[in-house]
């Protein structure tokens, strides 16, 4: 008996380590599953494209598309909802009947419709702070028993659907107009081939003059300021919301006819006139060596030493040219020198979005800001690049390239722990490490950099 007692007298204390210690890891599971959820996944409470790593937009349905029927055909089913989510960051309503479109007073008057909805046109559902300068429209139902709501007479009848979209919320930022507008307007409307009328809300004048060539080539009818119409516009068919697959990105399984970016870069080569397919090692015809393009930048991230930049690369054997686009720059002929480049750099912005315009198999780097700032540079440009047919590269900043040098001693919180300042979110990122740095590259750095861009450029 005295020997069973010491020998459960040992076994306890092993029982009870044993569960501390299963206590332990599933503490640390918690933890580090928090840790993931909080900060690498989404890290950041305020919403941008940055966040979205990866996405799966598990509510999109492709059958809804009759893709053996005619083109722009689509099967309205009734024991579907009229609006419905498409993606963690976009929604779309889609009726057919009596369709009557009191713009200026941001409502739609739909006979056959279940009850009224409301429904914001633009993909960035997930961000507040976009959504808030959205307009919203109300689809109003009428006819039946149930409604009692009058709807206007009809002053322009259109025998083609409606294609309803925003221009609100970032749009103006080329990165916004192409992520949040432009890709999943062509997404969702190209299979119509021409043969729908856009209504547009939130319209900038610059904006709509900036891109009216690039709805050309998607309807065949002038865009419609849906906001500032004085018409009550009536349509057989209608559709709200441009569906979101990913930043600056299609997924073919789940788009109509099976559209890629290849085809959405090939209606900008056909919108623009751009000559050149693909980049070659030797430049376009009748140049014996690449362009490099570098964008340049007047506030922010700007690089100081852009002339020795230039002349470097000149001895590196580069045909340098040097841009810098705004919202006012004329985007044809800035759409075509993008296309006249091999190679294009410049500092994480907005303006890297250009690369759109690139020639297949041509070479992006992406100058990335000092500050842990590769999982933000990767979801905007780098995973993008590579459905776009474009090579990617980083160039990093180090500290000693860095503007904040002259801000912070080395030592200092701020640079030795950039993950941590990462964890109080956006404002405090773009507040340190966006708005007050500047860069000066290493120009030997600089040119290695130029040198293997080249190996990845074509052959002639």
């Amino acid at each position: 008996m005295k020997h069973h007692h010491v020998a459960r007298g040992r076994a306890e204390p092993r029982r009870m380590g044993n569960a501390a210690m299963v206590i332990t890891m599933l503490l640390s599971l918690c933890v580090l599953t928090y840790i993931k959820a909080r900060y690498c996944s989404t890290p950041f409470p305020k919403a941008a494209e940055e966040m979205e790593v990866v996405e799966i937009d598990e509510d999109y349905d492709s059958t809804r598309y009759k893709m053996t029927g005619p083109i722009g055909e689509e099967d309205f089913d009734p024991s579907r909802p009229t609006c419905y989510v498409t993606s963690k960051r976009s929604e779309r309503c889609a009726a057919v009947g009596d369709i009557r479109v009191d713009g200026n007073h941001s409502k739609i008057y739909i006979n056959p419709l279940d009850k009224e909805w409301r429904t914001k046109p633009y993909a960035r559902l997930h961000d507040a702070v976009a959504m808030d300068d959205v307009r919203e429209f109300t689809l109003v139902p009428f006819g039946g028993a149930n409604h009692t709501a009058v709807p206007p007479l009809c002053t322009r009848n259109h025998s083609v659907p409606a294609f309803l979209f925003s221009s609100g919320g970032f749009a103006g930022n080329l990165y916004h107009d192409y992520t949040d507008v432009l890709v999943p307007l062509f997404t969702s409307t190209n299979h119509f081939g021409g043969e729908v009328q856009f209504l547009l809300s939130g319209i900038k004048d610059w904006w709509l003059d900036k891109f009216t060539p690039l709805f050309r080539q998607l309807s065949r009818y002038d865009v419609i300021d849906v906001d500032n119409d004085q018409e009550v516009h009536c349509f057989p068919r209608i559709f709200i919301g441009a569906t979101f697959h990913r930043a600056m990105g299609i997924d073919p399984a789940r788009s109509p006819g099976g559209v890629t970016v290849a085809d959405f870069k090939r209606l900008l080569r056909r919108t623009f006139r751009l000559e050149r397919a693909v980049a070659s090692r030797t430049g376009a015809p009748r140049r014996d060596k690449p362009r490099l393009l570098i964008i340049s930048r007047k506030s922010s991230r700007r690089f100081l030493n852009e002339r020795a930049m230039a002349h470097a690369a000149a001895l590196a054997r580069f045909d340098v040219r040097i841009a810098e686009p705004d919202n006012h720059t004329d985007m044809p002929n800035f759409a075509r020198l993008v296309n006249s480049a091999d190679v294009m750099m410049g500092v994480h912005g907005a303006g890297l979005t250009n690369m759109v315009f690139l020639p297949s198999r041509a070479v992006l780097i992406q100058v990335v800001p000092f500050g842990g700032l590769e999982w933000l540079t990767r979801v905007t440009f780098k995973d993008p690049a590579k459905d776009m047919d474009v090579n990617y590269m980083e160039y990093n900043v180090s500290f000693d390239e860095s503007s904040l040098r002259e801000l912070y001693p080395r030592d200092h919180f701020y640079i030795q722990h950039p993950y941590d300042v990462h964890k109080k979110g956006w404002d405090a990122i773009k507040t340190v490490y966006l708005d007050k740095q500047n860069v000066e590259l290493n120009l030997t750095k600089l040119t290695n950099t130029l040198e293997r861009a080249r190996d990845f450029l074509p052959e002639p």
